[in-house]
């Protein structure tokens, strides 16, 4: 038999409104078309399917054929694949559905995470994809599209982008517990300078603040520099008495709780700027996007740990 392909809604249509009023002359009156109208609807339906698909009992009640049951499961079926479908357009058109990709920078993952579970309750059909990575690798990122908006220090001059505040981000300077310097009250720059700094890599907004403020303090000076490779191996390092390290507040809220770090005062510190949330000027964001953007700012900085 050849394929269907002619098979129209009208006709399913019809089909239905039959089987649920029991007669050609009642599924016209409630689909409002003519009795004609509706048996032309059946008869195309089964010049399609090759084959009857109602007849009609002693009483004269119109009951589907074997073939017309399975047309009308496959009937049904399409009315809900369309419902759903409905539905899935209209969450998407609402922002309510979708995937969005959120970048955040290195120091960030820190309440990244608290941002995205909160965003699981409150959107559950929106997924938010976390993708962290040191600055440089965030604005390439944003250069390159491939993530939707971005939460990061001092926003970049290309690509071009829209910022928002979030909250203040302060920079702390860090020593262990037994460090000569704890308990010396404010620490001259000539005796900060002597120590040794760990520093994120190049491109790590957090190395070129160190950088920039050592330049400051020490007006041409040399200072000794160590690259580790996340703020983690920096923590553990100055715990360890390799160093001290100018680092985000927000990373070492826990050892300042246990004492495992200590905090050192020093001219100019801390050193407070601000997290904002980002995107490019010149991208239109999805309506998942806009929905995430503006929750995120709805939070008003309440996942910046304290």
């Amino acid at each position: 038999m050849p394929k269907p392909e002619a098979v129209t809604f009208k006709q399913l249509r019809a089909l239905q409104a039959v089987v649920a009023h029991g007669s050609i002359s009642a599924a016209a009156e409630a689909i409002r078309l003519t009795p004609p109208a509706v048996h032309t609807q059946l008869r195309g339906l089964e010049r399609n399917f090759n084959c009857k698909v109602l007849e009609r009992s002693p009483a004269g009640v119109s009951r589907l054929t074997p073939q017309g049951e399975a047309v009308l499961t496959a009937a049904r079926a399409i009315g809900s694949a369309l419902e759903s479908c409905a539905d899935h357009v209209r969450a998407l058109n609402a922002g309510v559905e979708g995937l969005v990709t959120l970048g955040v920078v290195s120091t960030g993952k820190y309440f990244g995470p608290t941002i995205v579970a909160a965003l699981r309750q409150a959107y559950p059909k929106i997924e938010v994809l976390l993708k962290v990575g040191n600055r440089d690798s965030t604005i390439a990122h944003l250069q390159a599209s491939s993530v939707d908006i971005a939460i990061m220090g001092r926003p970049p001059r290309v690509p071009d982008v829209k910022a928002s505040v979030l909250g203040p981000h302060p920079h702390v300077l860090i020593a262990p517990p037994g460090h000569r310097l704890v308990g010396a009250g404010r620490v001259s720059p000539a005796a900060l300078l002597d120590e040794t700094f760990l520093v994120r890599e190049e491109g790590s907004g957090t190395r070129i603040l160190t950088v920039r403020y050592l330049d400051k303090l020490g007006q041409g000076r040399a200072y000794r520099l160590i690259e580790l490779d996340s703020n983690e191996t920096i923590k553990q390092a100055v715990v360890a008495g390799l160093g001290v390290a100018l680092i985000s507040r927000h990373t070492i809220t826990d050892e300042l709780k246990n004492g495992r770090l200590v905090l050192l005062e020093a001219d100019g510190l801390p050193l407070v700027r601000q997290w904002f949330l980002l995107h490019r000027r010149d991208a239109v964001l999805s309506s998942a996007s806009r929905k995430v953007h503006d929750y995120i700012l709805g939070m008003q900085g309440g996942f910046l740990p304290r």
